[in-house]
């Protein structure tokens, strides 16, 4: 990983936008569906970064992750996890909401997506201006699969990644670690809470 001082690119708050990936009751309440439970004791540290990132003006996205039970809209995630087929993340569930702790602000954007072909890209190229944000600061559940994902797609759209070590929830140490890992070598930098906030105040 590079060293302190030797970092890829250098980080500038006003072209920084945050997303919160899937901080939803299905992904976090105890007993939950698809409960993520180091999501869940990372909330206060995840609200931590939403708030500083308010007050510096950073834009805050959240995604939510939305099934239905009209079709098979994931029949993929579903063979992996076939309790989705009938239960979790249904549009208009309070289990697909944001969790309470995170809840958007007026002014913040909620995206509903399933894995691919969002309006993501067409907000983050306007939400500052037109081609003004060049980097993303991500947070949220579940580390190696969705915030990785989200983390490698910016990168490969040339948008810089950085990502919040200890305000993203794995499934468990070894994959929450993983990604920590890979995203460090290549996709981006990784970093604390306490060093975002450094960068957003400085």
């Amino acid at each position: 990983m590079p060293q302190p001082g030797d970092e890829p690119w250098a980080f500038d708050k006003q072209r920084a936008a945050l997303l919160v990936i899937d901080m939803q009751s299905d992904f976090v309440d105890e007993g939950a569906v698809m409960e993520v439970a180091m999501a869940r004791h990372r909330i206060p540290a995840m609200r931590q970064v939403v708030e500083l990132c308010r007050a510096q003006g950073v834009p805050v996205i959240y995604t939510q992750h939305v099934l239905s039970d009209h079709f098979d809209i994931s029949p993929l995630e579903t063979g992996y996890q076939p309790k989705l087929k009938t239960k979790g993340m249904r549009e208009g569930s309070a289990g697909a909401e944001i969790v309470a702790a995170l809840a958007p602000l007026p002014g913040d954007v909620v995206i509903k997506k399933h894995l691919h072909n969002t309006q993501l890209e067409t907000v983050l190229r306007n939400i500052r201006g037109a081609g003004r944000v060049d980097t993303v600061i991500i947070i949220g559940t579940v580390t190696s699969i969705c915030c990785e994902s989200t983390a490698r797609n910016a990168f490969m759209r040339d948008y810089k990644v950085a990502f919040i070590s200890d305000a993203n929830g794995g499934l468990d140490e070894p994959s929450h670690n993983a990604t920590l890992d890979i995203i460090g070598k290549v996709f981006g930098r990784v970093m604390t809470v306490a060093e975002l906030g450094n960068l957003l105040q400085s």
